[in-house]
């Protein structure tokens, strides 16, 4: 409801926030994780979160809470994280479903390759979703003020995210943030669309974070 109480907590490694961010990353990534895993992606996201150094990883998630039940989540990392960051515990913790998951690397790679590129001083805004039946109470603005401050704690110069070419409402929230389309990604051969833009916004560091000269 408008006018509840948002507040941004630390992601635990526990299953309960494994689910709960297992949900999240699928609505955040319109199917791209069912695509890539099968019927089984949320049990294996959740497998994986626990672990830590890869791009899935709690390290990189906050939880929007109101009324103290999850309403909504941010995952993002800075392009050092990205650069640090293992497949491995993905790939553990798919199993048997494994082969299927380097399959849809494979065909996907124009596209995934595209949004693995981040340059230096770039903080990259992985998934940011809100629970459907609490959209339009503003929840959304939160998260994405708490990725701004973020950002700027760990010292980038820019915020960066892949949103879906079709995703409209999304784009538009975006640009209202003051971000804007910097390029097209390739489309994933051999399916209907797939493809993103990549949107970037400057941000100002905090100078706490700065290296001294």
């Amino acid at each position: 409801m408008p006018g509840d109480h948002v507040t941004i907590r630390p992601a635990r490694p526990d299953r309960a926030d494994g689910a709960h961010f297992a949900r999240y990353l699928d609505l955040a990534g319109d199917g791209l994780f069912r695509w890539m895993l099968g019927r089984r992606s949320a049990a294996i996201l959740a497998e994986a979160y626990p672990t830590p150094g890869h791009d899935l990883s709690y390290e990189h998630v906050r939880f929007a809470e109101v009324g103290g039940e999850v309403a909504g989540m941010l995952s993002g990392y800075t392009a050092a994280d990205h650069a640090r960051a293992s497949d491995e515990p993905l790939e553990k913790a798919a199993g048997i479903h494994k082969l299927r998951l380097w399959a849809a690397g494979l065909l996907a790679a124009p596209v995934l390759g595209f949004m693995g590129r981040l340059a230096e001083g770039d903080w990259y805004l992985q998934a940011v979703a809100v629970d459907p039946a609490r959209r339009g109470a503003g929840i959304g603005s939160v998260l994405l003020d708490h990725a701004e401050q973020a950002a700027r704690r760990t010292g980038s110069r820019r915020i960066v995210l892949d949103v879906a070419v079709d995703n409209e409402g999304a784009r538009r929230l975006y640009e209202r943030r003051g971000m804007a389309i910097e390029a097209r990604s390739p489309t994933i051969p051999f399916t209907s669309g797939n493809a993103v833009y990549r949107m970037a916004v400057n941000v100002t560091p905090d100078p706490a974070n700065q290296p001294q000269p």
